[in-house]
């Protein structure tokens, strides 16, 4: 609020000597005015500690329980204003004792902070001028400090023109699934003239750049189960492929026997276990140390097994070594069945990559049909998972990408592209039905 005071001249003559009196008229001195603030962006959700780590690379590492003691580290706060203007910002936080100071930076323009207070307080950085709707940022850096921490910050501020059509974020029902960022998928749409489908092939290529850790980048999913790569660590890079029990359930160990999923065979330099926390069943892995910027191939099959069972095998193909490698074959009971649902999916499994981009291309998919002929799959819908659906995020994308690449699929990052969702695309027809002959395929 705004507050005047004025300092009555005679009266100052009267009480102090002379020589003390600068000013010959009344003097006003006025307190900053903070303009109101419509939205509070959690941190806890929206905000990851990003540090330099040399050249182009940096480190991104999740909010909560991370050790903000170096200038190196800068807190960045992520929200998306939904028109251009002015945008108001503020932060609130508090130190754990002494005073911290914290530099402030949004669209280039810095400002300093100081926090000497033990519970929140909110310190106004300024007002400031989007040219457009989209992603913005607000990066806090550790100046100087008196305790171990430089501060706790709970939220960013925001008030002004650009946030009255609305601004994104993750409240507190997405802070896990917001730090993860969107799932985006491919739903395939079967030629209406392939009978019952045996095989599905697909063909998945990570740009290069796009092979950041937590990514699944899943090539054949089916009604049952799901077949793709993944990139794990900085040494580890998995081929994953993995059947749901019928059994409901996210404990892997109160599934019932006659509903376990059965491992028939597996490859040489297979893993298998139990999974759980997402339904339940049969996991089995390759570790393989696939490239950015190659084409792989995957192959799935299924056919029904006896007794109300399926088998499920899948094959990937080692570009490097020009061969298939057999991954394993699970027995799913309660279900005699050929392949249905196919879709391929993108994901983000790990939290501190949240705001890291990444995509891939799907392209070149055919199913093989009881009848023993190939069908090309030209066609998909774009699909997106609840974070996208409730505007939690919006960095996602997906559907036909003009070129030779097909399909796409394109999450976190924080970029502006947002592709509209149940949506259907079509790519061009290739043509060339795949070469493989089943017989030779691995079985172990």
């Amino acid at each position: 609020m705004r507050q005047k005071f004025k300092l009555n001249l005679l009266f100052v003559l009267l009480v102090f000597p002379l020589s003390v009196i600068s000013c010959q008229k009344d003097e006003v001195i006025e307190e900053k005015e903070i303009p109101a603030m419509s939205y509070q962006i959690p941190c806890e959700g929206n905000s990851w500690f990003v540090t330099n780590v040399g050249g182009n690379q940096v480190k991104t590492d999740d909010f909560k329980n991370f050790s903000w003691s170096t200038k190196y580290s800068v807190l960045r706060t992520y929200f998306r204003v939904e028109s251009a203007g002015s945008i108001h910002i503020g932060v609130n936080a508090k130190v754990s004792s002494g005073s911290s100071t914290l530099k402030a930076t949004f669209l280039n323009e810095t400002t300093e902070l100081v926090f000497d207070n033990t519970t929140n307080r909110m310190e106004f950085v300024g007002s400031f001028t989007v040219s457009e709707p989209g992603y913005y940022y607000l990066d806090l850096q550790g100046v100087d400090k008196t305790a171990d921490q430089f501060a706790t910050v709970e939220s960013v501020s925001l008030g002004g023109d650009a946030c009255k059509s609305g601004v994104h974020f993750s409240n507190e029902d997405y802070f896990y699934w917001g730090r993860r960022g969107p799932s985006v998928h491919l739903g395939y749409t079967v030629p209406a003239e392939a009978s019952d489908v045996v095989y599905f092939y697909n063909e998945v290529t990570v740009p290069e750049g796009n092979d950041v850790i937590g990514s699944y980048y899943m090539a054949n999913g089916f009604g049952q189960g799901y077949f793709g790569m993944q990139v794990n660590s900085t040494t580890e890079r998995r081929v994953l492929f993995s059947v749901w029990s019928p059994y409901s359930t996210d404990d892997p160990s109160t599934i019932p026997e006659d509903q376990r999923v059965q491992l028939i065979a597996k490859g040489a330099n297979t893993t298998t276990n139990d999974f759980g926390n997402e339904g339940s069943g049969g996991q089995s892995y390759m570790q393989l140390n696939w490239k950015a910027g190659t084409t792989y191939r995957f192959l799935l099959k299924a056919e029904p097994s006896g007794e109300n069972t399926t088998d499920y095998s899948a094959w990937f193909f080692d570009t490097e070594q020009e061969e298939w490698l057999f991954v394993a074959t699970w027995r799913r009971p309660k279900l005699a069945t050929f392949l249905t649902g196919m879709y391929s999916f993108l994901e983000n499994f790990d939290t501190k990559t949240g705001p890291i981009e990444r995509m891939a291309y799907y392209n070149n998919q055919w199913v093989y049909d009881t009848n023993g002929a190939w069908h090309e799959v030209t066609k998909a819908k774009f699909t997106a998972d609840p974070t996208a659906r409730d505007k939690a995020r919006l960095d996602y994308a997906g559907g036909y990408i003009s070129g030779d690449n097909g399909f796409y699929l394109k999450n976190c990052g924080f970029f502006n592209e947002t592709s509209p969702i149940d949506t259907n695309h079509e790519r061009p027809v290739l043509g060339v039905a795949p070469d493989i002959d089943f017989s030779a395929l691995p079985q172990e």
